[in-house]
């Protein structure tokens, strides 16, 4: 089995980190150190935690565990963005992309913690 940046939930969620950081660079600096930074670091978390659990295969509870992080970092993130909507930080359509983007990586999260004999490693 290849390297954990060879799984698309990792290279969906990367990506959607780094448009998300994108995004934030147009918010208003007094969020710098509020919404603007907890938005950045959940996003980045679901990234971070999926490659903790990927190199923790060989323990399925652990694997579970980090999956779990990640998913539950999805889930502030999208709290996050729907607070940069009802702001006027991100537009409707902005906030609508982001909702299908990591509803995909959900997905791809859900499966592996519903099958994780796939990727532990024996």
């Amino acid at each position: 089995m290849g390297d954990f940046k060879d799984l698309r939930v990792y290279q969906l969620s990367y990506k959607l980190a780094m448009e998300v950081f994108k995004i934030t660079t147009k918010f208003p600096k007094e969020e710098r150190y509020s919404l603007t930074d907890q938005i950045r670091r959940s996003s980045r978390s679901i990234v971070a935690n999926l490659a903790e659990a990927y190199r923790k295969r060989q323990y399925p509870k652990h694997f579970l565990s980090k999956l779990s992080d990640s998913d539950a970092e999805l889930a502030e993130t999208l709290v996050w963005l729907d607070f940069s909507k009802d702001c006027a930080y991100i537009s409707s359509d902005e906030n609508s992309y982001f909702i299908k983007e990591y509803t995909e990586v959900g997905r791809l999260l859900g499966g592996m913690i519903n099958k994780p004999d796939k990727f532990i490693i024996s």
